[in-house]
């Protein structure tokens, strides 16, 4: 293993001396904030260390879901957080998504405004009748946006759902292609003269007068500002406030002829799933072992690939031969509120983390954030 120290002068000169601002994590939000810090100081030097050799985290193991409220995410979260702070969340997030489309065309990473409907197992599940109009006159004031929110219960039929009752749809949410996403940022930001370095992981990090040193598993780096986008592997950097949050998904193999398009969830969120390319994308399950899904060891489990398998056979795809082609795990970052962390440690440090499994919605936005702080 070669040592920054051994590095050759050409080596050190271009990517690790006299470095403006060091982004930790190459996922949405490393590589957003460093776009808009690129934005803010046009000759600075900026470089961003991740430490896998692709990101680590979540940012290329999600499912794609372009999405920024469900009605009955909306009408759970009206129960127990303030009528504000859920707004400010939900527009957060719908702005976010505005400012991901504004660095990135939406089409080079396959964005499909494919709507998106819960689905409804049990009555006690129903929402009160007279919400989804509370929910479309309180959107339309906030974004401007008529009758986002809808009761249509015939997609059930039509896909060919089984044991769900009814579904409730946006029809502003949509899908995307992440690992696509993520290339197109990492292609801006190399266009920029933005440094990446891959498979180095940030160890610790000590705050001098006029800079940061940090400590990595190849040597040590200084930089005179440095910014932690780690978000599900913070926790040793701000504790307790973060916790990793580990979410599970499959694959089928392509199913000929699969009746239903677009983005789907139920049972409050903790299961979701999409068509892409006539496959099943389905993930979710953490609810099943809470405890044991707080993790940041990145592997499958068989209680809940087993319940997700579970829930094609009886719920998404009865009567239809499928074949599991992929599953995987991804870390989230999550806490006991749903805002993102967003602030400087220091003079020199800041971190932006606790995307709360929505960063696709509010990455650029915790980015361009983050990049403001300094």
């Amino acid at each position: 293993m070669l040592s920054l120290k051994d590095l050759s002068f050409w080596e050190k000169s271009v990517y690790l001396q006299n470095i403006d601002f060091c982004v930790v994590g190459a996922g949405i939000v490393g590589l957003s904030t460093a776009i808009f810090l690129r934005n803010n100081y046009p000759d600075a030097k900026i470089l961003i260390l991740e430490r896998g050799y692709l990101p680590t985290g979540a940012s290329t193991k999600n499912a794609g879901f372009a999405c920024f409220g469900s009605p009955t995410e909306i009408y759970d979260d009206l129960k127990t957080i303030s009528e504000n702070a859920v707004w400010e969340t939900f527009l957060m997030r719908y702005e976010g998504l505005e400012m991901l489309f504004e660095i990135i065309e939406p089409n080079l990473f396959s964005y499909q405004n494919c709507a998106s409907w819960d689905l409804i197992q049990s009555r006690d599940e129903l929402l009160p009748v007279d919400f989804l109009n509370y929910l479309n006159d309180k959107v339309k004031s906030l974004i401007g946006q008529e009758q986002v929110y809808q009761e249509e219960t015939d997609i059930i039929e039509k896909s060919g759902f089984k044991n769900i009752i009814a579904a409730y749809k946006n029809r502003l949410e949509g899908s995307i292609n992440t690992g696509a996403l993520i290339h197109c940022l990492y292609k801006k930001a190399i266009a920029q003269d933005i440094h990446v370095l891959f498979g180095i992981e940030l160890e610790d990090f000590d705050t001098c007068q006029e800079s940061v040193e940090l400590k990595t598993n190849f040597g040590f780096i200084k930089t005179s500002n440095l910014i932690i986008c780690t978000n599900g592997f913070a926790r040793k950097v701000i504790g307790e406030r973060i916790k990793p949050a580990r979410a599970q998904v499959l694959v089928t193999k392509p199913i000929r002829d699969l009746k239903f398009e677009g983005t789907f969830h139920f049972d409050r969120g903790y299961y979701y799933f999409r068509n892409v390319e006539n496959r099943v994308l389905l993930g979710g399950g953490r609810n099943l072992d809470i405890n044991g899904e707080t993790t940041e060891e990145i592997k499958t489990t068989g209680q809940i690939q087993e319940k997700l398998v579970s829930l094609l056979e009886n719920v998404i795809l009865p009567n239809t031969p499928f074949e599991v082609d992929y599953s995987w795990a991804g870390i989230m970052g999550v806490g006991n509120e749903k805002q993102p962390i967003i602030e400087k440690l220091n003079n020199r440090v800041a971190i932006g983390v606790r995307m709360g499994g929505m960063g696709v919605a509010i990455g650029a936005a915790v980015g361009k954030k983050l990049a403001n702080l300094f």
